[in-house]
């Protein structure tokens, strides 16, 4: 009997996660070749998700929560599941209900036809406008940045073989970002269509903030390229700077009554010191984030876990 680990990120999500599990449970039971566990990691909600986690994991031993001590961000929620799944074929998905639990097959069929990891692909998606936004810059930055085949469509709801999570749990330092981590395991990845529900309760957690952290951590995480574009656009204003300089030269030196303009160096210097604080601040968020590596800052902190071994989670955790 082959073993399903799905992981769930919580937050916010108290009155949606109880249904998310009930269809999974009920579909499962459909495959008799399949047994199951959900683990539900709560990435410190300001809700009462974890009561809802206990009671549900009261009901069922193949339930297993997680209480985080602070909020880590989705990412690094996915990464605690990773540390604590047991299962052949690992399935991520959201919390809300909007990625269908109920064509799981789709995905996990089309990981036993030979793939490694499988993307949920939607026909249509029904995230509000600025979450769609988030999505195609996400999508364009993991292209030129993490090398994404052009055609492949990177989802929240995937599907993955065991020895992808375990080479992606050797990854310890505090900015994970999924995608990057699994587009440098394997090249066996592809997409399946599935639907794509309307939220029904409540917005999605992902504000500004969150997805300018999330696009960070791909930036400088898995990638160098940001820093070899700082290079380029140094060379290039400095090419410019230096016709500029000779045009001015030559243009003073054919007509000896032009007047050198005020508004023009200032122009320059504008633009040139704020290219040069661009770059720099680039280059501090590549230090600051090795400084906060070296200093091996956590990627998550455990509170609490319910229906996790003791001995599972010293060697885990």
């Amino acid at each position: 009997m082959t073993k399903l680990s799905f992981i769930i990120p919580c937050y916010h999500s108290a009155f949606t996660i109880e249904n998310v599990v009930n269809e999974i449970v009920s579909t499962v039971k459909t495959r008799k070749e399949y047994s199951y566990e959900i683990i539900l990691i709560n990435d410190c909600s300001p809700d009462n998700v974890f009561d809802v986690i206990k009671k549900l994991a009261e009901k069922d031993k193949c339930i297993k929560g997680i209480a985080l001590a602070k909020n880590f961000g989705q990412h690094a929620a996915l990464m605690t599941g990773f540390n604590f799944a047991t299962g052949e074929i690992i399935i991520c998905l959201d919390d809300d209900g909007q990625t269908p639990a109920n064509e799981m097959f789709n995905l996990i069929d089309k990981i036993n036809c030979g793939y490694d990891i499988v993307f949920a692909k939607y026909n249509k998606k029904n995230h509000d406008f600025f979450r769609n936004i988030g999505s195609k810059i996400n999508d364009a930055m993991a292209q030129y940045l993490l090398e994404k085949p052009e055609d492949l469509s990177l989802m929240s709801y995937f599907a993955c073989r065991r020895f992808v999570i375990d080479e992606a749990k050797r990854y310890k330092h505090s900015y994970p970002y999924i995608a990057g981590l699994l587009l440098r395991i394997t090249n066996k990845i592809t997409n399946v269509e599935v639907n794509h529900r309307a939220r029904e309760i409540g917005i999605s957690g992902y504000t500004l903030k969150k997805l300018i952290a999330l696009w960070l951590n791909g930036f400088t995480a898995f990638s160098i390229k940001p820093l070899r574009l700082a290079t380029v656009i140094g060379v290039v204003c400095s090419l410019i700077g230096f016709l500029y300089g000779w045009y001015i030269v030559i243009r003073k030196l054919m007509d000896p009554s032009v007047v050198l303009g005020y508004s023009s160096i200032m122009s320059v210097i504008v633009f040139v010191g704020g290219v040069i604080m661009l770059m720099l601040g680039m280059i501090g968020e590549y230090l600051g984030r090795i400084y906060i590596s070296i200093n091996s800052s956590p990627q998550f902190v455990i509170r609490e876990t319910i229906n996790i071994e003791e001995q599972q989670r010293h060697d885990d955790g």
